[in-house]
């Protein structure tokens, strides 16, 4: 397919519709935005190749016409000395070179055209480029959404979740056991040993010996 008719067939698409056609929206637009950006080099580089072309005809056309003055002159020369055959083969040059430069006119006005024909292509090709960009932004905004979204959904009504959370009901009757067992320890005394007996023994004589001691006192007091 050559270049104006891809550039054809990408002005004269609709974004949209390529977009509602595709199996998969993203990759389409990327497709359609790398075919876009090679169709715009391509096509600029063939209107830069065109003004070329222009501008050589240009200086071959002036050339001619400085050509065809030259061969006036030298038909005038030849007259001037009564040479009209000379003069009549000068004319015929001039002609041929008039004939050549005439040619060349009507190509560069070709040329024209066609270069007004790139630079239509080209704003149309920029403008869809831009749409296409906007579009692939906003498409993979919403498609980077609807993942999340998804993600989220499958990890609160999954199969997953639901043993994730089983687990920890596990777990947590583990710590409640675990628990129980500590505090199990606080429910009964603890059996005192032979040595703290016998010192609650000793400090409960040295009680009563100071409390019979301290009656005593207050006895002779009265």
């Amino acid at each position: 397919m050559g270049i104006f008719s891809r550039a054809r067939d990408i002005i004269q698409a609709n974004v949209n519709d390529l977009l509602d056609r595709a199996e998969d929206p993203a990759k389409t637009i990327r497709l359609v935005i790398m075919e876009m950006e090679e169709t715009l080099v391509e096509v600029r580089a063939s209107a830069a190749r065109t003004i070329a072309d222009q501008k050589e005809m240009r200086r071959t056309i002036l050339k001619l016409e400085q050509a065809q003055s030259n061969w006036s002159e030298k038909a005038e020369l030849a007259l001037s000395k009564d040479r009209e055959d000379l003069a009549a083969a000068a004319l015929t040059e001039k002609q041929k070179v008039g004939q050549t430069a005439l040619m060349l006119r009507s190509e560069v006005d070709v040329l024209e055209e066609q270069l007004r024909a790139h630079e239509d292509d080209i704003g149309k090709l920029e403008a869809k480029l831009r749409e296409a960009r906007s579009r692939q932004n906003a498409l993979l905004t919403r498609l980077e959404s609807a993942q999340n979204r998804a993600r989220v959904r499958a990890m609160t009504r999954g199969a997953r979740v639901e043993e994730a959370f089983s687990r920890f009901e596990l777990i947590e009757r583990r710590v409640d056991m675990a628990e129980g067992r500590a505090e199990v320890y606080d429910l009964a005394p603890v059996p005192k040993t032979l040595e703290e007996e016998l010192s609650e023994l000793r400090s409960s004589d040295a009680v009563a010996a100071e409390l019979a001691e301290l009656k005593a006192k207050m006895q002779q007091r009265h």
